[in-house]
Parts: structure tokens; C-alpha cells; sequence
């Protein structure tokens, strides 16, 4: 792919725009964020919090430890970190920095002040309202579609700001319609790598970081370790090992940075691990190990654009597979065997469901990214999985159009059903 072509800048910035730093499950993250944010504008304690949500946020932050508050869980918490330890202009880590007695703060302020949490009645996927009241006093952040994007800042009925709805002028994300695969494995194989190594070597150190915790201390259900004591040193059972530990320790806390995708820890590290574990395998060179992420970050980007940001559909699923496709770029595949691998991923793992972010997360990890490296042993094998074949269409892009087709339009009843099983509880 040629730099002056329109595609180039924009797969770059798409990458810019992925491949940040997060502390934490995402999803909690924002609604710290938004307190955090409300908080700098009442400038004092309150006395009375109101968080507002969408359904899909009290599914992906009911079960999950928010980080640096001493193992608490849930929207209260993570508001109430917001509030007491948030440092705003940090965004995704905003509570990367929080201290001992700040810790005890939170507790303490879970305790004495009324934190108060409604579901929106809202179509949309991804909203988040803080409300804080002071005595007469109060401010009203309101985020919505994706974690940092603030689109309405009030102070006592005041508008201080507000975004041109959807999406925030400022905060407009690159086209990602763009994305198709072959031509991201164009891009990547062309790409200049001082574009892209910054982020990529980044995403390399944070998510390797983040994994090595996972396998040497306890997390969770600890799956990744599982996977190591009982199934062997294979660098099948290390690529699935090493992506479900990362999510090991970071569902359960972990105050590690993790380089996201898709606005998912998760997906960062279940696109990531797998192949810097088959890079070290195969004695890769790091120009290639850099080119091979770039391929699935991007893969994993285009399968999760037609999705959105949630959905029933687990997001993981598509990391997994996009995983399968940088293991099959490393091996010198190209588009016919990562078309290949991305179809029969997708085929036996589309079934998994999104029931919010949790420490069996790292169990689907691993269950996707072995799907991803089973869809591209088949091609090695001369074997895959046709159009007509269930949800299956002929040609990459026709499957994953009815991928984004079931995950966003399909299963949106299944997702309402999820949320009103976890609230039943």
C-alpha cells in the first residue's frame, strides 16, 4: 500500500486512536472517569452521588474488582474512586495513581455517602450520567458510545459543555469502514515501521507485563495457570496461557496498564499474546513480530466496527480469530490462508455470549484463541469450513458481515436477556 493512498493515514490513526493504556476494566474506568470529571467541577465532596447507566454498563461492571481500591467491586465503587482519587486528565488511567490513604478514603465514602445507581431507559448501548450534589450545588457529566467521550458537562443547570451529539467533535473516531482484510494485510506488509512501532511496541511491553502477573501471582480463577499445570509446555497451551492470564489478573484488579483494542483490555490482550508468543516460538524478527500485530489489532478492529462497542457477542471472539490471523502472518500466510483462518475461527466460536466483564473471561480467551489457532491449523491441513455452512458466507468479508449482522442486530434480545438475569440475581 502506497503512503499517499487514503487508506495508509487512516489504518495509522486508526491504530493511534486503538492502541491506548488502560488500568483496569474498561467500563468501570468510565464511570471514574466521569466522576472524576464532575468532581473537578463541583470542586468539593459531595454529599449525594446519582449514576445513571445503560444496561450493557451494569452488565460489564456488576462482577468486576475496580483497581486500586482494595478489591472492591461494582458501579459504586468505581464511582466512588472516580470521586475521591480520579485524576481526570488521565482518561482510561485515571485511577492508575491512587494512594494508601486514598483507598481508605473510598471505603470511607462508600460508607457515609448515599451513591445511588438507575438504569437508563436508553437505546443506546454505552451512557453514562454522573450527577454530584453539594448542599444547592451539583454537576452532571454525561458520556456516551465510548469510554472517554464526554458529550455534556452542567454545573447547576448551567452548560459549561456540550458536544455536538453523537459523537463529540473533538473525539471523532477515524473512518473504520475502510477496513477491509486484504487490504490490511497490505498495509501492514508495506507499512512503514516507524509509524507503528511506538504503538506496537508498547502494546508488546504493557500486555507482556500484565500476562507475566497473571502466570506468577493469583487471579480469579487463575486460568491461565490451568492451562499451563495440566495441558503442557505446547506453544498452543503457552499462546492461550498467556492471553488468559493477562485477563486473570486484570478482572480481578491488577493495577497494571494494559494497551486496549476495541476499547477492550480483553481484546488487547487476546489479539496481542497469542502472537508475541508464537514471535518468540518461531524466533521471529521483531520487524515481523511488529507486522503481525498490526495485522490482527486491525483484523480484530474491523470485526468489532460492525459489532459496536458491546453487544451479547463476546468481543473476545473476534481477538481470538484476529489472533489466528497474526499466528498465520508470522508463518508467511497471506490472504488466502488468513481469509482461511478467520472464517473457520468464526465458525466455531461465534456462539459465545458476552455476560459482562468477570474473571471467566479469561476462560473465553483462551476458548477463542484456541479457535483462532485450530481455524489456521485446518487451512495448514488442507481443510475448512464452507459458504452456506450455518452463519458462514462465501468470502471473508461476507462472513464477517454476517458476524457484525448477528452480534448487532441478532442478539439484541439475548443481550436484554443477560442483563435481566445478572439484575435478578
Amino acid at each position: 500500500m502506497q503512503t499517499t493512498d487514503t487508506r495508509y493515514e487512516n489504518y495509522v490513526q486508526v491504530l493511534r486512536e486503538e492502541l491506548i493504556p488502560a488500568m483496569g476494566c474498561t467500563e468501570p474506568v468510565a464511570i471514574a472517569f466521569a466522576a472524576a470529571r464532575a468532581r473537578q467541577e463541583l470542586g468539593v465532596y459531595p454529599d449525594r452521588v446519582l449514576v445513571e447507566v445503560s444496561g450493557n454498563i451494569v452488565k460489564n461492571v456488576k462482577s468486576v474488582v475496580v483497581p486500586n481500591t482494595g478489591g472492591l467491586k461494582g458501579i459504586k465503587a468505581a464511582a466512588a474512586a472516580g470521586v475521591v482519587a480520579g485524576q481526570s486528565e488521565k482518561k482510561l488511567e485515571v485511577i492508575a495513581q491512587v494512594s494508601d490513604t486514598q483507598k481508605e478514603e473510598i471505603k470511607s465514602f462508600l460508607q457515609t455517602t448515599p451513591i445511588e445507581v438507575r438504569m437508563l431507559d436508553t437505546e443506546r448501548v454505552f451512557e453514562i450520567i454522573i450527577t454530584l450534589y453539594a448542599g444547592k450545588s451539583q454537576t452532571r457529566v454525561r458520556i456516551i458510545d465510548f469510554h472517554t467521550n464526554i458529550v455534556l458537562v452542567e454545573q447547576d443547570g448551567k452548560t459549561i459543555f456540550q458536544a455536538v451529539e453523537p459523537v463529540a467533535a473533538e473525539a471523532r473516531e477515524t473512518d473504520r469502514t475502510l477496513l477491509d482484510v486484504e487490504a490490511i494485510i497490505d498495509f501492514a506488509d508495506t507499512v512503514r515501521l516507524e509509524d507503528v512501532r511506538e504503538l506496537i511496541e508498547r502494546q508488546i511491553e504493557h500486555n507482556s507485563a500484565i500476562s507475566a502477573e497473571g502466570l506468577n501471582g493469583t487471579y480469579g480463577a487463575n486460568i491461565g495457570k490451568v492451562l499451563r499445570a495440566n495441558y503442557g509446555d505446547d506453544i498452543k497451551i503457552r499462546a492461550k496461557a498467556s492471553a488468559a492470564a493477562g485477563s486473570d489478573a486484570r478482572m480481578s484488579g491488577c493495577a497494571m496498564p494494559v494497551v486496549i483494542v476495541s476499547g477492550s483490555g480483553n481484546q488487547g490482550i487476546a489479539a496481542s499474546m497469542p502472537v508475541i508468543e508464537y514471535a518468540k516460538e518461531l524466533d521471529s524478527r521483531s520487524e515481523l513480530l511488529i507486522r503481525a500485530l498490526v495485522v490482527s489489532d486491525l483484523i480484530a478492529i474491523h470485526l468489532k466496527t460492525g459489532i459496536g462497542r458491546l453487544s451479547a457477542y463476546c468481543g473476545v471472539v473476534c481477538a481470538g480469530a484476529a489472533a489466528g490471523a497474526g499466528i498465520a502472518y508470522l508463518h508467511g500466510g497471506r490472504m488466502d490462508a488468513i481469509s482461511h483462518t478467520l472464517v473457520n475461527a468464526l465458525a466455531i466460536v461465534s456462539g459465545i455470549v458476552c455476560d459482562g466483564a468477570k474473571p471467566s473471561c479469561a476462560a473465553k480467551i483462551a476458548a477463542s484463541v484456541d479457535a483462532g489457532i485450530l481455524g489456521y491449523q485446518m487451512y495448514q491441513n488442507g481443510q475448512q469450513f464452507h459458504g452456506g455452512d450455518g452463519i458462514i458466507a462465501k468470502g471473508v468479508e461476507n462472513t464477517i458481515k454476517n458476524i457484525c449482522r448477528l452480534g448487532r442486530e441478532g442478539m439484541k434480545k439475548t443481550d436484554k436477556e443477560i442483563i435481566q438475569i445478572m439484575l435478578d440475581e
